[in-house]
């Protein structure tokens, strides 16, 4: 069973969520919140395995909530779930540590993929963020220098695996692994894994 805790400051998305969520049999609702403030409060108790996050909400809003539970609480991941696909607040969002990102035209068994999607591990992106974020990576002018060790973990990262997957099939340590990745984001100008990984779609062989 999936646990989840549902964020917004609509009542009537969250009830909506809810009751879908409830049939699908596999994921399971236990706790919700009308802003940041109560996502990092419920998510620190309950610990689930995904939040389900808003952007646009008084207080403390999404992309700091997203940041917050990244920090505090690392073993709940984070689905951005929204109204807003600028390149800005997608950027922001994902440098918060948000694991996926789906905008709220999405239909109800779309945002339940996502959520099983990112409790697998994988970072689901609505296509229109995909193609906000490709297109940012297309305005940078300069070409990062990979290493061939650091290019197989890029696409081992864009394949979806995790850290010890990766240090697994490449028989190296994972402290290896993730000293790679930091070189990787720092020679692509990226933050996180999600955009390591749409760098990698358009630019590896």
């Amino acid at each position: 069973m999936i646990r989840v805790v549902i964020v917004d400051d609509h009542a009537v998305v969250r009830s909506g969520l809810e009751q879908f969520l409830a049939t699908t049999g596999d994921i399971e609702i236990v706790a919700s919140a009308a802003d940041g403030a109560e996502a990092l409060a419920v998510t620190t108790v309950e610990e689930p395995d995904v939040v389900v996050m808003d952007l646009s909400m008084p207080n403390v809003d999404g992309i700091e909530a997203t940041r917050l539970i990244s920090d505090q609480v690392p073993s709940s991941r984070v689905l951005v779930l929204t109204s807003f696909s600028d390149q800005t607040r997608i950027m922001d969002a994902l440098s918060a540590g948000a694991d996926g990102y789906l905008l709220k035209h999405s239909d109800p068994e779309e945002i339940a993929a996502a959520i099983r999607s990112v409790h697998a591990g994988d970072a689901p992106l609505d296509p229109k963020v995909a193609r906000a974020l490709l297109e940012s990576r297309r305005t940078k002018t300069n070409t990062p220098t990979l290493t061939d060790r650091e290019r197989e973990v890029l696409d081992l990262v864009r394949e979806g695996l995790a850290n010890k997957q990766i240090a697994r099939k490449l028989g190296i340590s994972e402290r290896t692994v993730k000293a790679h990745l930091t070189r990787v984001f720092s020679s692509l100008g990226v933050s996180d894994r999600t955009q390591a990984a749409l760098w990698a779609t358009e630019h590896l062989d």
